[in-house]
């Protein structure tokens, strides 16, 4: 495993790194034993950042992953979660927003207790365009400055955002002092915007975390959850994608990470499983160099749907 620099967070981080909305079953039904297994294999392959949040499954994942990560040294791995939005245990979709600095400080504290831990190193505010934006400017104001309040207190490492619209992104790299950006489902085959913020994080030492190389699913096999806003007419055109794959002797997943985790501007690209052989498979991938004409060849059935903006 290679290791990269997060802009000027000071992490080093592994080139693949491990998201964890998957432990608490956000896409299927997991076994938490098989869950807890696909961490410590992740740790086994040079994996050492791990990010989650209190929304994902109504706070199942942080917990799964606390469990986790109990009796590994805190030295071994970098973590995140976020803060912002929570979600009640079974549902999806029924989001409480709420970028107040007492919800904040608190979900922080409940986070820890979860995870097992006393320090972040990244802090990302969450989803602030959801519910139809309207609480983007509460996020940008109370919600930021009471992350920074933190930092300022030593109680973690960095500030950074977990969003997905790229108008917002460019707002936040060129307006705020933020140290890192998860970006989700902007550097895949089907959706290459993040370029368009690289040289602006490059000039101000923002460490990208390039997060949904499978496109929230729409890039494999399986194909995405119910609750995925693709058309049929659109999740079609990812199915004939995935067999062009299959009839060249590859698989749309596989084409998918080697794509998103082998570009050398961003230092990590981030993936979510709750399967420790999938988590392995996922690292041998990486490790193998992508076939750029047969990328070619699947971003041009996939061009219907290239750069299209989800309305998650």
């Amino acid at each position: 495993m290679e290791y990269n620099p997060l802009g000027k967070t000071g992490m080093k981080v592994s080139r693949l790194s491990f998201g964890a909305s998957s432990l608490g079953g956000v896409f299927h039904s997991v076994d938490e034993a098989e869950a807890i297994k696909a961490v410590h294999a992740a740790i086994e392959c040079g994996i050492n950042y791990f990010d989650v949040a209190p929304a994902y499954a109504g706070t199942l994942s942080e917990t799964t992953l606390g469990k986790a990560l109990r009796g590994v040294r805190r030295d071994r791995y970098y973590l995140s979660t976020k803060v912002g939005k929570y979600t009640k245990p079974g549902t999806y979709g029924e989001d409480t927003l709420d970028y107040s600095r007492a919800r904040i400080r608190k979900s922080v504290e409940e986070s820890a207790a979860r995870l097992g831990t006393d320090y972040f190193d990244l802090i990302h505010i969450h989803d602030i365009e959801y519910q139809g934006r309207k609480n983007v400017e509460w996020a940008l104001t109370e919600g930021y400055e009471s992350v920074l309040e933190l930092k300022r207190e030593g109680r973690i490492g960095g500030v950074g955002f977990g969003i997905y619209p790229m108008d917002l992104w460019k707002r936040i790299f060129s307006s705020l002092d933020v140290d890192a950006g998860l970006v989700h489902n902007h550097y895949c085959l089907n959706d290459t915007r993040i370029s368009e913020v690289f040289p602006l994080a490059e000039a101000k030492g923002i460490g990208i975390i390039n997060g949904s190389p499978f496109g929230s699913a729409l890039l494999t096999d399986r194909g995405p959850a119910d609750w995925h806003p693709a058309t049929t007419e659109e999740r079609g055109v990812f199915k004939s994608a995935a067999e062009f794959c299959r009839t060249h002797g590859s698989s749309i997943a596989k084409v998918a990470l080697q794509f998103a985790s082998q570009n050398p501007t961003l230092p990590t690209t981030l993936f979510s499983s709750s399967n420790p052989e999938s988590v392995k498979r996922n690292v041998r991938w990486h490790e193998e160099p992508v076939d750029m004409q047969l990328v070619k060849e699947v971003q041009k059935v996939l061009t219907p749907v290239r750069d299209k903006q989800w309305e998650y």
